[in-house]
């Protein structure tokens, strides 16, 4: 069955902090959101049945998760993407930040050196600054319209006595989806130098035609053995308030870690909806996946051509995954520090600050296209009219 992703479903006052808190962070109302990473689309008809079926049971209560939870994740993996993982390398985590927040608590001491690769989502920057951690840079090179890692200078902070290196794949914001090559020299490197890898790869899911998803942890056994990744249906499904995510460890001892942790702070119970969300989207979502990647491609396609055609002064980094733009705005004839403000004040968009990323994305934009069309060739509209009038 064909699923309606040109639906505009109005979310004003349903307490989301993508529409509700408008007016707090960007000073008026009527701005189009585009930042935070959730779309603006109903989840597939399988999980609203599904939480509506446990709803409807009437009591909540403490709850356990079923071994078809373990179950469901170990197909999606299997069938979706050719690896094989074991049940007994599952855990829980009430979230992928989450996650890596309790694997630097549990796997590094205070003043530890942790390697993140701007520009990058930016709560890993505040999990090792807030952890008393020390943050080490290992900048990504734009070349070509695509970002590359820094093989030498990779090398460089590990000698430097790095102690473990957060992953984005996908990457967010860049859209780089890593080769199996680049994985692999990324791992063997950390391998040398003794450095646990936590593989954030939350938007495995959402690729392009012409690029493949490798898990970091699939490459071999012993950079698994160092490697902890963390995976949810959250962005795939847009249920990311269900704070439902699974963490793959095949390492006993790295998962006897963050299990202690995950006891330690007692967040390791989960909730009732996110249990059975989870279990009806790895089951029963791959159809309504695939049209919404389908539908996703267009709406690049459009960015690109506007970009192209109307858009003087801004360029695309053509994500191969994700469903998140990165616009280098550099060329406009602004100040690197007045293009959020001219997004928010002339072009009436939200979008995230390329700075908040790391400094070298600094005149950068990210732009969220998870959202019906209409909305997306508004903004559109609206950035080309005011380039116009700069």
């Amino acid at each position: 069955m064909p699923f309606d992703f040109d639906q505009a479903v109005p979310r004003e006052n349903t307490d989301s902090v993508k529409y509700d808190l408008r007016e707090k962070l960007f000073g008026r109302e009527d701005i189009i959101p585009m930042w935070v990473a959730d779309m603006d689309f109903r989840v597939p008809p399988a999980v609203s049945q599904a939480i509506h079926e446990r709803a409807n049971h009437g009591i909540y209560g403490y709850s356990i998760r079923p071994e078809g939870f373990y179950d469901s994740a170990i197909s999606w993996m299997d069938k979706r993407h050719g690896w094989q993982v074991a049940r007994d390398w599952l855990t829980f985590s009430p979230g992928i930040v989450p996650g890596v927040n309790l694997a630097i608590m549990g796997l590094t001491a205070p003043g530890d050196k942790i390697m993140i690769q701007p520009p990058v989502y930016f709560p890993f920057f505040d999990a090792i600054k807030k952890n008393d951690r020390q943050l080490a840079e290992n900048r990504l090179i734009l070349r070509n319209g695509r970002y590359y890692v820094d093989l030498e200078d990779f090398e460089r902070q590990l000698q430097g006595g790095v102690r473990m290196f957060i992953l984005s794949n996908p990457h967010n914001p860049g859209g780089s989806v890593w080769t199996r090559q680049e994985l692999e020299d990324m791992g063997n490197l950390c391998l040398q130098y003794g450095a646990t890898i936590i593989a954030d790869e939350i938007h495995c899911d959402i690729v392009f035609p012409g690029y493949r998803y490798t898990p970091m942890a699939s490459i071999s056994e012993e950079i698994a053995s160092q490697t902890l990744t963390f995976i949810a249906p959250s962005k795939t499904f847009n249920i990311a308030g269900l704070s439902t995510s699974v963490g793959i460890i095949s390492d006993s001892s790295l998962r006897r870690e963050f299990n202690r942790m995950l006891d330690r702070i007692h967040i390791g119970h989960g909730n009732i909806f996110g249990t059975v969300a989870l279990q009806a989207a790895y089951n029963h979502g791959g159809e309504w996946l695939d049209q919404l990647l389908v539908y996703l491609k267009q709406n690049l396609e459009l960015i690109e051509h506007y970009i192209h055609e109307r858009l003087d002064g801004v360029k695309l980094i053509r994500p191969e995954g994700t469903y998140l733009a990165w616009l280098d705005c550099r060329e406009l004839p602004l100040e690197n520090d007045r293009i959020n403000r001219f997004m928010i004040e002339q072009a009436g968009v939200g979008l995230n600050d390329g700075a908040s990323f790391g400094e070298n994305g600094q005149g950068f934009q990210r732009l969220n296209f998870g959202c019906p069309r209409s909305t997306l060739q508004k903004v559109l509209e609206n950035l080309d009219h005011a380039i116009r009038n700069i």
